[in-house]
């Protein structure tokens, strides 16, 4: 079996003078893996097709090859079971990363993320503790259609006692995964389909972490503040170099990078010296990621705002098959622009 979304074969990577090498976001991902499996000896791979097929979307080529099947796991289709034995592992000590194939098939396996693994560090009084991460990509455009296409990011940002990262260029995605194994808490690391083959410097210093919880200022800008993560982040960042070139708009953009725990002392900066805000996601807008930023940014920018708070995000529809239907639910970067114009009353 193999997976949607099967992507290129890994480029070679590049080095620059500093330390830092030019990667694909799956190359940084994998860098980031292959590093904390060297240092800790606890820290093993497990999930479908991760090993002798190379993974799905190929983020684990070669790991099996170099640390061999005890430590590089095939697993059956069953994301409940092999999940329950990642929460098993992790509570005896071990280090699991147990990548999932897409985050719609984290479904059948709630129960042992939001009742089991998020809740044992304060079931047993932090006297046992559950130091999993759980790998998993989302994300829309692929005509994958409404099942696969889905992102949860604020179902499993709403669970006390689990971390939610969501990282948006190469290097954060090697620093917040290599965050998220050293976390002796569970950590879901949400990863996007679209942004897989996307390059970027990645620092490859192995005790380079991003860490977990604190925002990122990815653009600076003084007339409207795009708050946004994951691949929205990469089309907000198109979206106000467009703004600046074709209306003369100095746009802000803030990358979450986090969104359990949310860093809104960083958000909430940006707001107060632009005054505007725009929140931008892959999800459904109701009861969302952009839906609990529009409230935070009201209450800890009130007297800062000169514009209702904006929201745009996935239309709210079981996403369909057909391109052209697809991607007019999309939040795509003319609908980002749009939203743009109208806090900052251009819009025609």
């Amino acid at each position: 079996m193999s997976g949607p979304g099967v992507a290129e074969v890994p480029a070679v990577a590049t080095t620059d003078a500093a330390g830092a090498e030019t990667m694909t976001y799956r190359e940084a991902l994998r860098l980031a893996m292959r590093q904390e499996m060297e240092r800790d000896e606890r820290v093993f791979v497990m999930g479908e097709e991760v090993g002798l097929f190379d993974g799905s979307y190929k983020v684990t080529a070669g790991l099996m090859d170099e640390f061999g099947p005890d430590r590089v796991r095939d697993t059956p289709i069953s994301e409940e079971g092999f999940l329950g034995a990642g929460v098993g592992a992790a509570m005896l000590g071990e280090r699991p990363i147990v990548e999932v194939m897409t985050l719609n098939f984290l479904l059948v396996a709630m129960d042992q993320v939001v009742n089991h693994a998020a809740k044992i560090g304060a079931m047993f009084g932090g006297e046992v503790r559950c130091p999993m991460v759980i790998r998993t990509p989302n994300g829309a455009g692929n005509q994958l259609t409404a099942q696969h296409s889905q992102s949860f990011d604020g179902w499993f940002a709403g669970t006390p006692g689990l971390k939610v990262v969501a990282p948006a260029t190469p290097a954060d995605a090697k620093g917040l995964l290599k965050a998220a194994i050293r976390d002796v808490d569970p950590v879901l690391v949400i990863e996007n389909l679209p942004i897989y083959k996307e390059k970027g410097v990645v620092p490859v210093n192995p005790e380079l972490l991003t860490p977990i919880g604190l925002a990122a200022v990815a653009r600076e800008g003084s007339d409207l503040t795009i708050v946004s993560h994951s691949f929205a982040t990469v089309r907000s960042l198109k979206v106000a170099e467009k703004m600046e070139a074709e209306h003369g708009v100095s746009v802000e953009v803030v990358d979450l990078r986090s969104l359990r725990p949310l860093d809104v002392e960083t958000v909430a900066a940006s707001v107060a010296k632009t005054n505007r805000a725009l929140c931008v996601e892959e999800g459904w807008p109701s009861y969302g990621v952009s839906a609990e930023l529009a409230a935070r940014i009201q209450h800890a920018c009130f007297d800062d705002l000169d514009a209702p708070v904006e929201r745009v995000g996935m239309a709210e529809v079981p996403l369909p098959y057909a391109k052209e239907l697809e991607l007019a639910a999309m939040p795509t970067e003319d609908r980002i622009e749009r939203a743009a114009l109208r806090v900052l009353d251009l819009a025609p």
